[in-house]
Parts: structure tokens; sequence; C-alpha cells
């Protein structure tokens, strides 16, 4: 993370929200108001930037977001360079993580995957462990957590600072054959692909998309299915960087092998986008579609899988387009520890990533929306 002007104002925009009539019909003379399913937004946590229902000092820049099947988030706190977890209610839960810096100084971590395979393996003076989370990070390191072994900290597992490496974004898929993990490297414009002992491998694929203007590179990367949506945005003059601006950005489909099955979405409504996930049935308007969130501009697209098509934007039971300055992940619960799989769960960087916010974004019906008090409101 580099300083730079901050996001601009929370805008506000007036989009669609699905309506259902209450119970009787639409033809009754009682005068009550119809029931209606939207969303709303809370914020859960947030090192004071906000007024949540926790505060944790430790959430700053909050970036990536994963969960064990049954487990609490961890979230990736850039400027913090540490790793700290939370209920769905925003409970903080223990260990606070320190992330290991590498050649190039602090980690600064992106990306952040639950590791559900016995693979990448972490070895201290304690013993060998396979990582539980691994972390990418902005210093060029991909850092991992064990518990047994490495207790409160995570130490680096590969580090490419000296090469230049600025990784924002991680993903962790099985080919078929074997499990990899895949860092997006926007600094050299290029997706970086590990073995399960940490080794860099080359995919026949390659990730290669000519048609990307150049100045553009691999932003995030998410595993879906059996296939990696890449996001890509566009470099800043140091190529460390961001460039913020609408329609300043693509997402693109591959193969676990790197192969481009297609492009999903271009311009448009895209400014530097980077949280992506797929919404569950029972979310709202956009149930089933494709999520993509700007950090650029906070925004959250929705998308039709299949097509591509952008079908609109996220907005809330009033009315109000959401907007969250600093929209870093996406992530819907996991049915565990207080998280609904049908609540959207983010993380954010606002006031120019130096601060942070753990929030969810809830399905509501009512005859009046309950009250917002996230960083969308």
């Amino acid at each position: 993370m580099r300083l730079r002007p901050a996001v601009a104002g929370k805008a506000c925009a007036l989009v669609c929200v699905m309506s259902v009539a209450a119970c009787g019909g639409g033809g009754g003379s009682s005068g009550a108001q119809p029931a209606t399913t939207g969303l709303t937004d809370t914020a859960l946590a947030s090192n004071g930037v906000i007024a949540a229902a926790h505060t944790d000092v430790n959430l700053q820049n909050a970036w990536g977001i994963a969960a064990a099947p049954n487990g609490v988030f961890w979230i990736a706190d850039n400027n913090s360079n540490e790793s700290t977890a939370y209920d769905g209610t925003g409970a903080p839960r223990a260990p606070v993580v320190s992330i290991a810096a590498g050649v190039n100084g602090p980690a600064n971590p992106t990306g952040v995957v639950f590791n559900r395979t016995n693979d990448f393996v972490i070895t201290t003076a304690t013993g060998s462990q396979p990582a539980q989370y691994l972390f990418a990070g902005e210093g060029g390191t991909i850092n991992g957590w064990a518990q047994t072994v490495s207790g409160t900290n995570a130490p680096v597992a590969y580090d490419d600072g000296a090469g230049g490496a600025v990784y924002k974004g991680l993903a962790l898929l099985n080919d078929g054959t074997a499990n990899h993990l895949y860092a997006t490297d926007l600094h050299n414009a290029k997706i970086d692909v590990f073995d399960a002992g940490f080794n860099k491998v080359t995919r026949a694929g390659t990730f290669a998309d000519s048609t990307i203007p150049a100045g553009f590179a691999p932003f995030n990367i998410v595993a879906l299915g059996n296939q990696l949506y890449v996001s890509y945005a566009k470099q800043d003059a140091t190529a460390h960087d961001e460039v913020l601006g609408a329609g300043l950005g693509y997402v693109n489909i591959f193969d676990a092998n790197g192969t481009f099955v297609k492009r999903f979405a271009s311009t448009g409504s895209l400014n530097a986008p980077w949280g992506i996930a797929m919404a569950p049935a029972g979310f709202g308007a956009a149930a089933g579609d494709l999520l993509i969130g700007n950090f650029g501009d906070g925004a959250i697209n929705y998308f039709d899988p299949a097509t591509g098509q952008r079908l609109g934007a996220i907005s809330l039971a009033s009315g109000k387009q959401l907007i969250i300055p600093g929209l870093w992940a996406l992530a819907f619960g996991n049915g565990a520890t207080n998280q609904p799989a049908t609540d959207l769960f983010y993380t954010a960087g606002p006031t120019n990533q130096t601060d942070g916010v753990f929030g969810s974004i809830k399905v509501v019906t009512s005859s009046s929306p309950p009250p917002c008090t996230g960083y969308g409101c």
C-alpha cells in the first residue's frame, strides 16, 4: 500500500429494490405498508474509523478474507502486518498473527486463503505442519500460519521481493492432479503459480490474454468451482499500485492450467475491481449472480454468471446504492459462528488505506427498513 488521494465521497444512486406484497395481496384498505425485501449494511468491527459492534486497533487496511468450513473469518491487515480473526458478529477471536517480513521489508499482506489440503508445509524450529492459512503480500512474500509450529507468527514460505513481485491476491485450486497456489503480481503483470512445496512452476496456459491493453495487470484472483476468475487493474507510474477511474478494469476466466476460458467483463462499471463472490439463492435481486466489488469507487455490481452481462448494482433497502469506500474482499458466510450463508461479509481500507472495516450485508424483509450502521450507509 502506498498513500494516494482518498476515494471520493459516498455517491448516491437509485436502483431497483425487489419488493413483494404483504400477506393479503395489494387490494386491501388496511393501509399497511407492503413488505420490502432489501439489504442492510452493518459495521461489525473497525479500528475506530466508524462506530461498530467491536473495535480492534489492529484492523488497518483490512484486505483479504478467508474462513475454514466451520471457522471464523481471518482477515489480512495490510497496514499492521497482521492477521486478525472475527466471528460473524465482529467479535475478535484469537490468535492475532504477525505476518513475517521478507527481503524487501514488511510483507503488507493482501490475499489470504484457507488451506484445506495436507500440502504447503510450514517448517519452524518447533517442527513441520501444513499451513492452515496462507497469505500473499505486497512485499513479494507468501507466508503461512500453522497452529502447532508457528504460534502467533506466519513465517515466510516463499520470497520474491528481490524479483520485484508485488502480490495483490491469492487463490488455491486443484488442477485435477495437484494443488497449486496462484498469486497476482501487479508489478510484473503476471500470475505466479506455486506447487505444494512453494516452488514456482510454469503452467501450460501462462494466463495469457493479448487483448488486455498494455498497462493493465492481474489484480486479484479467486477460485470459483474449478475455474479462476482474475481481475485486472491499471498500473500506476511505478507499477506498484492500481489507478482508480471509471471503466478501468477487466475480469477474465481461466482454468487451473492457466488456459484462457473467456473474457467475463470489460471496462464499463469496473473501477479497480478486486472483490469477487458468487451470490447464493436468497440474496435479494442478485441471487445466483456473480458479484464484483470495486476498490476504486466502492460499488458492488452483479452480473449474469453465464453471459457476463451487468444486471445492476447492490443497493440498500432504502433504495440508496451501497458505496463502501476502500472496498476490498467479498465473501459469503459458511453457516457457522454467526456467519449465515446468505450474509455477504466484506473488508475495506478507507481513509487512504489507513483504516479498517469488517462488515456484513444482510437480506431483510420489513415494512420499514432497519437502521443501517455500516460504512456504506
